[in-house]
């Protein structure tokens, strides 16, 4: 699995490079703005071209547009693109699978995507909430979607009442067996088949949170990788909105092609308090058997 840095604070972005293990980039219009303010960029287009620069030839770098209509999309993309991809040839172009406020033009972002994949510029659907408008984002020729995990996580707690904070891991699987547990007792009750299945509370514990059978963002993501992988396409799943590093232990076993994850998030996936114990005595004890010499 390919992990990208969800950033576009050039510092940490200088620094997720220097690991060696980072393939990509991926920012948003947020991102872009506090990195500006945060750094003291000259201005933004400087700060974006030297994103794309320091990420490097075969290192996507997402670039997201802001128009909400298919022809507006399609010609601040081939902006975006003409300006910035000739830095490293790396700019993929975010286009959100659906831009809909509520008030129809529920089909702009596939239009665009469609558009843009006539005219061979790479795009990456985002704010992808379901499985169903990834299989469209596919079929519209799309090379990566992005489904939001970390989003259908705050969704599902929401709906529940459970308190959490946005970095809190989120155990669908603990919420998974608590919802049969529940079911198996109240079947127990005795009653009809048909009785349990009108039920208000078995129906809310067959989907807990009322989000379409869709528990969490894993299963959101795993969903995402079945089916396109069923039927062949060529469209990439960029796990996204990651917050924990066990989710990203956990979509890159759901079969997720690529995880972009916070530069925060990465640098945790590599702490443990037992390799913290380990390494402090192992230093210990080599100091006190003279391990030194050995590097004279």
């Amino acid at each position: 699995m390919q992990l990208f840095v969800d950033t576009a604070k050039l510092s940490e972005i200088r620094e997720a490079m220097g690991w060696g293990v980072v393939d990509g980039i991926t920012t948003n219009p947020s991102l872009l703005r506090a990195a500006v303010e945060g750094e003291g960029s000259r201005s933004l287009e400087e700060h974006v071209r030297e994103i794309c620069r320091l990420a490097g030839k075969g290192r996507p770098v997402s670039l997201e547009v802001m128009g909400l209509k298919a022809e507006e999309m399609v010609e601040e993309a081939r902006i975006l693109h003409r300006k910035f991809n000739p830095v490293a040839r790396n700019v993929v172009i975010k286009i959100p699978v659906c831009t809909s406020t509520g008030e129809g033009g529920e089909e702009e972002g596939i239009k665009a995507l469609r558009e843009l994949a006539r005219l061979r510029i790479p795009t990456n659907a985002t704010l992808v909430m379901t499985p169903e408008q990834a299989l469209l984002a596919a079929k519209a020729g799309a090379r990566y979607v992005s489904p939001f995990a970390g989003r259908i996580d705050d969704l599902v707690r929401s709906r529940l009442g459970i308190p959490f904070g946005k970095y809190d891991y989120f155990d669908f699987s603990l919420l998974r067996r608590l919802a049969e547990r529940r079911l198996e007792e109240i079947a127990g009750r005795g009653g009809g088949l048909g009785e349990l299945y009108q039920d208000a509370e078995v129906r809310a514990l067959a989907d807990p949170g009322g989000n379409q059978g869709i528990l969490s963002g894993v299963e959101l993501v795993r969903s995402t990788v079945k089916i396109l992988r069923y039927y062949r396409f060529r469209t990439k799943v960029i796990a996204s909105s990651l917050r924990h590093p066990r989710q990203v232990r956990e979509v890159a076993e759901a079969g997720a092609d690529i995880a972009t994850v916070p530069f925060q998030v990465l640098k945790a996936m590599l702490r443990h308090p037992k390799t913290e114990e380990g390494v402090r005595l192992f230093t210990q004890d080599a100091e006190k058997a003279g391990y030194r010499e050995l590097f004279g």
